[in-house]
């Protein structure tokens, strides 16, 4: 086991260096080839040639590539020090870039924004798994019936129709509707019933596509796996049925349903940007979503990274937990 873990970390810590180098490079290089004046979009097109050429200098965008790349890459560790254009500029660490247009750091306001979004992830993962989760195995146990039928019509459906569409009916119905939400968001600090309120809706919401998701494929799984060799073995040798499905057919079962999980849960933290602007809740998405409006190109570089590292870090916890459920992977 041990081996495994250090296998996975050292995989881990290679893949954040290329995810690094490769957003770097796509932000910062391939604008280059296009013909794009980067230091201009950096500080706006009405800027004036003098504060572009000091952001120019403060980038380092005339320097080899590699180089802009290692002291991005040596600023998350130890902060940055900008300087050019007669003033100098510092970006504490975790420096994750640094907006000339609204001048000031992008690490606060991801953190700012961080908890929202964490938030809103976790408690849509909890409805949706044990929905979807639920839903999906009792239709595979009675498959043909109307449970089945019904459920898989639902989830069709959820699969089907956009989140903002879900979202804005959400909201008519049980917020302008029968008024049972004020549809407002209440930071944590000020109040947990007041947050835990704001945020029913938009769970129920967000959860209500990955759940029809999760339906299907746990269904597809587990009908699959209730036909294999060793569950007939299992049901011959007079073990319990709870037993055969809980111990032996939900093990096969959770290996997809939690590379699903490690997917979708690291890019929801990375930012809803549909179900966060529905809901006008502060998060990681409405800030990208507002940082294109703006074209504020560090807010976005800064949102990128974090998505890219919040899958790295899921698909982490998902190689450790195949190791718990099945002890074969270990060998892998």
């Amino acid at each position: 086991m041990l081996a495994y873990l250090i296998r996975r970390l050292f995989a881990a810590v290679v893949m954040l260096v290329v995810i690094v180098t490769v957003v770097y490079c796509i932000f910062f290089l391939v604008p280059k080839w296009a013909g794009v004046d980067i230091a201009s979009s950096f500080v706006g097109k009405q800027a004036d040639p003098a504060a572009v050429e000091g952001v120019r200098q403060k980038l380092g965008l005339g320097d080899p590539i590699y180089t802009q790349v290692w002291h991005f890459f040596k600023g998350l560790f130890v902060g940055r020090t900008y300087v050019g254009g007669g003033d100098v500029t510092h970006c504490s660490a975790p420096c994750f870039g640094y907006s000339f247009r609204s001048e000031q750091a992008v690490w606060p306001v991801l953190t700012d924004r961080f908890p929202v979004t964490l938030g809103l992830a976790l408690g849509a993962a909890v409805l949706w798994l044990l929905i979807g989760v639920s839903a999906g195995v009792l239709s595979a146990l009675k498959r043909g019936s109307v449970w089945d039928r019904s459920v898989m019509v639902v989830a069709l459906s959820g699969v089907s129709l956009p989140i903002y569409f879900t979202a804005l009916i959400s909201l008519s119905i049980f917020v302008f509707g029968l008024h049972w939400f004020d549809g407002q968001y209440t930071p944590l600090a000020d109040s947990f019933t007041g947050w835990f309120g704001g945020m029913i809706l938009p769970w129920i919401t967000l959860a209500f596509l990955y759940a029809a998701m999760y339906a299907r494929i746990t269904r597809a799984t587990m009908l699959e796996i209730l036909g294999e060799d060793y569950i007939r073995t299992a049901r011959a040798k007079g073990l319990k049925e709870r037993i055969v499905i809980g111990k032996h057919a939900m093990r096969s079962t959770m290996t997809p349903i939690l590379t699903m999980l490690g997917m979708d849960l690291g890019a929801l933290i990375g930012g809803a940007i549909l179900t966060e602007t529905a809901f006008s809740l502060p998060g990681l998405g409405q800030a990208v979503l507002n940082a294109i409006k703006n074209q504020d190109l560090p807010i976005i570089l800064g949102v990128t990274l974090i998505t890219s590292v919040a899958v790295l870090i899921a698909n982490l916890v998902v190689d450790i937990l195949y190791a718990v459920i099945d002890p074969r992977v270990r060998l892998a």
